[in-house]
C-alpha cells in the first residue's frame, strides 16, 4: 500500500518538503505488484492486458489524478439528501449519479456475477472527467459541450489513426477519447450502449456512457467482487498502475458515503495525468516526476494460463499471459503520462517488433457452416488463425471479435464483442455463439487489436425454433353433444430430436378432411376475445417444457366427426379427431358439455320439453 499512500499524503501534506518526498517513493515504487486490500494484485505488465492503445477503453489518455481528501465522507441518510458538512468531492451530480445506478442495476439483472458497484461506474467517472465536467449535462444526460481527450497522434501518447471519420471526436486524422467515460471511437464502435432508451448510441450522453462502461468492465467474465478481476478489470480501462491506484482510492471513497448535488455544481478536475492542469487552491503547475527509464520489450513465454474459452467467458486477455511486451510508462507518478504504448518511455527510441508487427493478415480455420436455432447455442466455434505474410502462425496476439447489425445474437455471456488471445499455432477461437430470438443472417467480424490487417468475415445463420414430433398428452376421447362445449381441452408436448421444444410457433385449424387442409365452415369452433366463433388459431408457443394447451373448443348444431389439425416450426403435425353427436342434455356423456351454442337457449321451444325434445333422445351413433 506504499503507493497509494505516498499519493494521498501528497495531496494532503502539509508542507512542500513531505509532498516531494512521498512522489519520490511513488517514483521508485515500480514493483511489479500493486497491493489491493492487503494483497498483492496484478499490475498493468503481469495481467496480460493489451499495452497499446486499442487494447484499453481510452486508448490509455491521460486521467484526472485527483484524490479524496484525508477526511471521509459522511454517509447521506438517503439518496436525495444533501448534507453541508460533507467534503464537496462527495457529492455526485443527480444526473450522473441516477445513470450510474441505473447502468449498475441493468447490469446486475444481465451479468449478475458481474457484481459491478455503481460506485465504481463512479469512481471512473470521476477519474476520467470528474463526473461530466461537475455534472455539466442537459435533462437527457448529454453533456453541455464535448469532452474530449487529447489526440492521439503518437506524440507523448497511444498513436490511433482516425476510425470514426470524426463523427464523435471531430478528427479525421487521429482519434480522441470521448464523453463523461472517455471511450476511443474504435472501442465505442462495439461497445456503445443505448443506456437511456433514446434509440441512439451516444459516448456524449452519461446514460449510454455509463451502461457501456458497466458492459466493458463485466466483459470477461470477471467477478468485480474478487480483488484480482477488479484490478485486471481497471486496468484494462486505463493500463496504468497509477491509474489503478486513483480509481481504487475514489472506489473506496464513494463506498463509504455520498450523496446527490445539483447537476452543474460538482467540483472541476485540476490535475492531470500529463502533467496539464494545476491542483484546487494552486496556481502551480502539477508537480511532475522525473520520467521512467525505458523498459525494453521482451517475449515473454506465457505466465498464467489464460480462461479456457469453453467455459462461456468473454476475451482471454485477463489471464492469457504476457504478449512479450511492456508498457513504455504505464505506472509512472503523476505528470508522466498514462503510458504511451510505444514501450519507448517517450525518449524517442524505436522500439523492437513485437508479435503484433509480424501478424500480416486473419485467416479462417475451418470454421465451416454456423447455424442454429433461436435460443440455441451455435454447435459450431469461430477459429481464426494469425498469420504472417508467409502464412507462419503468430502466437501471443489479440484477435477481437465482433458482432455487427441489428440482431440479439451474442457471444457466451451476453457480449457483443469478444477479444481472444492466440495460442501456440497462432489460432483465436471466439467464444461459443448463442442464437437470439431474431432469425435471419448475422455477420461477425474480425480484427487484429492495435493494427489493422485483412481479416475474414463470418455469415451465422439462426433458424426460428422448431419441432420434429407432436403428440397429445392425453389420450381421453373428445366428443361434445350438438351445441355444446367440450369439456377436455387439447394439450399437446413438441420435441426437437427428443428434447423439449420450447416456444415452438404453433398452428391449430379445423380442418375439412385428411385430404384438404383448408378451414372447416362449420362444426367445432374456437372463440376470439369478443366470443366469435373462429376456426384457425395463429400464434400460440409452446412452453419452456414444450407442452401448449389450445383454448375450450366448442360445437354448433352440426354433427358428425371433424378433425383438427396442429402444425408446429419444423413441421411437425397432429390431427385430433373430434366428435359431435346427439345426446340426453340433462345427462350428458362423459367428455361433453351441455353449454348452448351461441344464438340458442337451454329453455325448451313452445309446445316441447326437455323430456320431449327429439335432440334429448339418445341417438343410434351415440
Amino acid at each position: 500500500m506504499a503507493a497509494y499512500f505516498g499519493r494521498r499524503l501528497y495531496k494532503g501534506a502539509a508542507t512542500t518538503a513531505v509532498a516531494a518526498a512521498a512522489v519520490a517513493a511513488l517514483t521508485a515504487s515500480q514493483a511489479p505488484v500493486t497491493t489491493v486490500d492487503g494483497q498483492d494484485r496484478p499490475t498493468a505488465t503481469d495481467t496480460g492486458l493489451p499495452t497499446d492503445g486499442d487494447g484499453a477503453a481510452t486508448g490509455n489518455s491521460p486521467y484526472w489524478t485527483d484524490l479524496p481528501p484525508l477526511s471521509t465522507a459522511s454517509p447521506a441518510p438517503d439518496a436525495e439528501a444533501t448534507i453541508p458538512h460533507t467534503p464537496s468531492e462527495a457529492g455526485i451530480p443527480a444526473t450522473v449519479l441516477d445513470a450510474y445506478k441505473k447502468a449498475a442495476a441493468e447490469l446486475r439483472a444481465a451479468q449478475p456475477g458481474c457484481n459491478l458497484p455503481w460506485e465504481l461506474l463512479a469512481a471512473i467517472g470521476k477519474v476520467e472527467s470528474g463526473q461530466a465536467r461537475g455534472g455539466r449535462v442537459d435533462a437527457e444526460g448529454t453533456t453541455t459541450s464535448k469532452i474530449l481527450g487529447p489526440v492521439l497522434d503518437g506524440n507523448g501518447f497511444a498513436r490511433i489513426p482516425d476510425t470514426d471519420h470524426g463523427a464523435w471526436d471531430g478528427d479525421t486524422t487521429y482519434d480522441r477519447a470521448v464523453g463523461p467515460m472517455q471511450f476511443i471511437p474504435s472501442t465505442w464502435a462495439w461497445a456503445g450502449r443505448d443506456g437511456n432508451g433514446d434509440g441512439a448510441k451516444d459516448p456524449d450522453n452519461i446514460y449510454d456512457a455509463a451502461l457501456a462502461a458497466g458492459h466493458y468492465l463485466c466483459r470477461n467474465g470477471w467477478d468485480l467482487s474478487d480483488p484480482d478481476d477488479l484490478a485486471r478489470a481497471i486496468l484494462s480501462y486505463n493500463s496504468s498502475q497509477d491509474y489503478l491506484h486513483t480509481v481504487l482510492s475514489w472506489l473506496e471513497y464513494y463506498r463509504k458515503g455520498t450523496h446527490t448535488i445539483p447537476d452543474g455544481t460538482g467540483p472541476l478536475p485540476s490535475g492531470r495525468s500529463d502533467g496539464t492542469g494545476t491542483h484546487r487552491g494552486s496556481s502551480s503547475p502539477t508537480p511532475s516526476a522525473p520520467p521512467a527509464s525505458p523498459r525494453p520489450r521482451h517475449d515473454g513465454d506465457g505466465g498464467k494460463e489464460g480462461k479456457d474459452s469453453q467455459d462461456g467467458k468473454q476475451g482471454q486477455e485477463g489471464q492469457d499471459g504476457k504478449d512479450g511486451t511492456a508498457p513504455g510508462d504505464s505506472g509512472t507518478a503523476p505528470g508522466t503520462g498514462s503510458g504511451n504504448g510505444s514501450g519507448s518511455g517517450g525518449t524517442g527510441q524505436t522500439p523492437p517488433a513485437t508479435p503484433t508487427d509480424r501478424v500480416h493478415h486473419l485467416a479462417d480455420v475451418d470454421t465451416g457452416e454456423l447455424t442454429a436455432m433461436a435460443g440455441d447455442t451455435f454447435a459450431q466455434r469461430i477459429r481464426t488463425r494469425a498469420e504472417t505474410e508467409d502464412g507462419e502462425g503468430v502466437a501471443k496476439v489479440r484477435v477481437r471479435f465482433v458482432i455487427t447489425g441489428d440482431t440479439d445474437t451474442t457471444f457466451a455471456g451476453g457480449e457483443k464483442v469478444a477479444t481472444v488471445l492466440t495460442d501456440g499455432s497462432g489460432v483465436a477461437e471466439a467464444p461459443a455463439l448463442r442464437a437470439g430470438e431474431q432469425t435471419g443472417e448475422v455477420t461477425v467480424r474480425t480484427a487484429l487489436v492495435g493494427r489493422t490487417v485483412p481479416g475474414p468475415e463470418y455469415k451465422a445463420t439462426v433458424t426460428e425454433r422448431a419441432a420434429d414430433t407432436l403428440v397429445r398428452t392425453g389420450d381421453t376421447a373428445l366428443i361434445c353433444t350438438p351445441g355444446g362445449a367440450f369439456v377436455e381441452q387439447v394439450e399437446v408436448k413438441a420435441t426437437y430430436r427428443g428434447a423439449p421444444a420450447d416456444r415452438v410457433a404453433v398452428t391449430a385449424t379445423l380442418v375439412k378432411s385428411a385430404d384438404d387442409p383448408a378451414e372447416n365452415d362449420k362444426g367445432p369452433y374456437f372463440k376470439d376475445a369478443d366470443g366469435t366463433p373462429v376456426r384457425t388459431l395463429k400464434d400460440l408457443r409452446t412452453d419452456d417444457q414444450g407442452l401448449l394447451k389450445l383454448p375450450k373448443l366448442y360445437a354448433d348444431d352440426t354433427t358428425g366427426t371433424f378433425l383438427l389439425r396442429i402444425t408446429t416450426a419444423g413441421g411437425a403435425a397432429l390431427t385430433v379427431e373430434l366428435k359431435v353427436a346427439g345426446g340426453d342434455s340433462a345427462d350428458p356423456s362423459p367428455g361433453t358439455s351441455s353449454e348452448p351454442a351461441p344464438g340458442t337457449s337451454a329453455e325448451p321451444r313452445p309446445g316441447t320439453s326437455a323430456e320431449a325434445s327429439p335432440a334429448a333422445s339418445p341417438s343410434p351413433a351415440a
